[in-house]
């Protein structure tokens, strides 16, 4: 079948995005797709192929290689061989055949799982109980005092101090039990509670004879003099009156259908060159992105961090929550407000590394000590040389309760409707990814290298998170393409509900700056887009926080550069970079929403081609915020082009909200036409016909779709209201069959 669609002229360096929505009642599908390629005069490989093409780490490629080695278990003295059940029945190995050389791998990670969760149950009494340690730990009220509790088995003595004993311990020693936990219950003073909300404590030990003060690892709340410069934090008791806790009023919202997510930092969301509020940003930017149609929000920089310029990848305090923008208290009215617009609301959450800092952060508690004692491993596995940061011993119990805790009280007590968890594919293997390129051979990935202490925790992780809540997202941040990452544990999968397709904006990225848009392949941008593994869902985008760093610039300053701060103006013609630019930054974006996955991820700003880049206040800029705000003005003001990239971006959103395109497992590739620049696909019930072209335009244009009848224009991005020239004139397109174009 061929259908006769009708392209209005396009001059040069304009584009066009057609998107046609299907109107004819007619649901027959057709028996035969590749008579549509003949007839179209070319062999598509790729063509009508549902997440079928050629991929480097698809389900289809077969690895030449069996089984070699897997990794040994913690004690480095018990291998496969010591797995004496036989695991048949392993799902994953059905879902991908690829896999099934490595069948063992599967079986000794069933093992460790089971065998990690059997422990748990036995001694813990289960996941979800265990996974409360912060009823344990920490500070806990309970009657006539309060209880605080802290597992440090290297300290030989130990003391809580604060405010309100006038920092002198000598009169709250702590008793340690068999397990290395210190504890004591500080009784009430005269009915009132002996450490008062809101005041500063510290843990206190000594080691080889020494003695130092800590944050509590499980403090809900730390904060920092602001009146000395590089002071360092102290940890804060928060047990707010009832009077001044607050109290969720709105449910969470139904789960989306498929996720389209607003990532956002709310310290650097203010247009002001500040650090914004929690209260602030629920105000003021949540109902902008509700009004762009995004279902999503993931929030950054949540946990207490205590060098701004991290990003928040460098967490100290993992109960607390990130000060500089306001209290625990505050960071529950946001997500109560997020809920009220019907937006789900996702964690940042960073459980793959923390940071090395010694008088604020959890490393303060490695004092050289076995890691069986510690949170973090010894020697050179404990250290990541690039991040400068500690890494966890995912096989030690007490790290098991922190990690897990952690999850379960993001989720709880401030009500998060799930994560996405930052630095997986170091967590995975041994060698955390540094100075090496996956190929995709699956011998990368099932090797004495894998971490396989880690992949057990990630899917107690994920079991614990959808058992506490079913509908909970997770989604994991990996560059590796680790097969079964997005499979359910249930299979032996490590239980992700999406991954970040991470390859993509690394090649839009490569594109802008290395390549004209007249050497870009067709065949390549769709190849790009659809390389994910199947039934593996995806978070697609062409740019996030990572592609906005200093160093670095956005989509939108690499197609303008420069002219974005002298032509950006409606009261004179575009000129023909900007003109350019902004076409390109439309369709750019549209075709990964459309093409790349199962979800759909933009960072705050981007949405209206935001300038510039992010550089957080440091020595190197004089400790400028400068950069580190978002400059909503610039979409606010009426004259400027920035509010027609704003509105496309809305709009393909409501598309999305109206058609379900993300969630549609239908996604036909029909035309990669590389001469021509034009791609066209069918995602569900749509048509997409995008001709990147920089000067030709086509009138009569042929392309391939499923069933005959009449097409609407659903999305133009020529439409005067999305800043193009306006130039079609209907909105209709008709879809005939041709029979006699049927042959072979």
């Amino acid at each position: 079948m061929i259908s006769s669609l009708s392209f209005n002229p396009l001059i040069s360096s304009s584009l066009n995005i057609g998107c046609i929505i299907h109107t004819s009642k007619n649901k027959q599908q057709l028996a035969k797709q590749k008579p549509v390629e003949l007839a179209l005069g070319y062999q598509n490989p790729n063509g009508c192929k549902v997440f079928g093409f050629e991929s480097r780490g698809s389900i289809f490629e077969r690895v030449s290689s069996g089984f070699k080695r897997i990794a040994v278990m913690t004690d480095g003295t018990s291998t496969l061989s010591s797995v004496e059940e036989d695991f048949e029945n392993i799902g994953i190995l059905h879902v991908d055949s690829s896999l099934k050389p490595y069948k063992n791998h599967f079986k000794y990670r069933l093992k460790r799982y089971l065998d990690q969760k059997r422990l748990i149950e036995e001694y813990e009494g289960g996941l979800e109980e265990f996974a409360k340690g912060y009823l344990k730990f920490g500070f806990n009220r309970e009657e006539g005092g309060i209880l605080y509790r802290e597992w440090a088995p290297a300290a030989q003595e130990a003391q809580i101090i604060g405010d309100f004993n006038g920092w002198d311990g000598s009169n709250h020693h702590m008793e340690k039990d068999q397990f290395g936990v210190w504890s004591i219950k500080i009784p009430d003073a005269d009915g009132n509670p002996a450490i008062p909300h809101n005041s500063r404590v510290k843990f206190r030990f000594k080691h080889s004879g020494v003695w130092v003060d800590r944050i509590p690892a499980w403090i809900k709340y730390a904060t920092v003099d602001p009146t000395r410069f590089a002071a360092p934090y102290d940890g804060v008791y928060w047990d707010p009156p009832l009077s001044e806790r607050y109290q969720f009023k709105y449910p969470r919202p139904p789960k989306p259908k498929a996720p389209r997510i607003y990532e956002a930092h709310v310290g650097m969301s203010s247009s002001e060159p500040r650090i914004n509020s929690y209260r602030e940003f629920a105000d003021d930017i949540l109902p902008r992105i509700r009004e762009n149609n995004y279902n999503t929000v993931q929030l950054m920089a949540v946990m207490e961090h205590s060098y701004y310029a991290s990003f928040g990848y460098h967490v100290t305090n993992f109960f607390a929550v990130s000060s500089r923008s306001g209290t625990p208290e505050d960071l529950k009215y946001l997500i109560d407000k997020a809920h009220s617009l019907g937006l789900h609301v996702l964690m940042d959450i960073v459980h793959s590394h923390a940071s090395n800092n010694v008088t604020d952060g959890l490393n303060g508690f490695d004092l050289g000590q076995s890691s069986q004692e510690s949170y973090f491993h010894t020697g050179d596995r404990g250290y990541h040389k690039l991040w400068d940061s500690r890494l966890f011993n995912y096989a030690n119990w007490e790290v098991l309760r922190f990690l897990l805790s952690n999850l379960r009280w993001w989720l709880e007590e401030f009500k998060f409707d799930g994560f996405r968890f930052d630095g997986v594919t170091s967590m995975l293997y041994h060698h955390h990814g540094v100075n090496l390129a996956f190929t995709g051979d699956y011998n990368e990935y099932f090797s004495e290298e894998t971490d396989v202490d880690a992949v057990v925790y990630l899917m107690l992780a994920n079991c614990l998170v959808h058992n506490i809540l079913p509908d909970a997202t997770v989604i994991a941040e990996d560059v590796s393409g680790m097969p079964g990452l997005g499979r359910p544990v249930s299979e032996v999968g490590i239980g992700f509900d999406y991954r970040l397709a991470m390859a993509i904006p690394d090649r839009w990225i490569d594109y802008l700056k290395n390549k004209k848009d007249n050497e870009w392949s067709m065949k390549e941008i769709s190849s790009n887009l659809t390389n994910r593994r199947y039934t593996e869902k995806c978070v697609s985008y062409a740019e996030s926080h990572d592609q906005a760093i200093v160093g670095d610039k956005t989509i939108a300053f690499l197609l303008m550069d420069k002219e974005m701060y002298s032509s950006m103006s409606c009261l004179t013609d575009p000129s023909p970079t900007i003109d350019r630019g902004i076409a390109l930054h439309k369709m750019i974006h549209f075709i990964t929403m459309a093409l790349g996955g199962e979800g759909y991820l933009n960072f705050m700003g981007n949405e209206f081609g935001h300038p510039e880049w992010i550089d957080f206040p440091r020595e190197g800029n004089g400790w400028s915020y400068e950069k580190c705000r978002r400059q909503w003005n610039l979409v606010e003001t009426n004259h400027l082009r920035y509010k027609f990239m704003n509105a496309f971006d809305r709009a393909m959103n409501l598309l999305d909200d109206k058609f379900s395109i993300l969630a549609s497992t239908k996604q036909i590739v029909s035309s990669t036409n590389n001469e021509d620049k034009v791609i066209v696909f069918e995602r569900g019930d749509l048509v997409f016909v995008f001709n990147f072209h920089p000067d030709n335009t086509y009138e009569g244009y042929k392309v391939g779709c499923d069933l005959p009848g009449k097409y609407r224009v659903a999305l133009d991005s020529d439409a005067r209201e999305f800043g193009g020239h306006g130039r079609r004139s209907n909105n209709e397109a008709t879809c005939v069959t041709l029979e006699d174009q049927h042959t072979n």
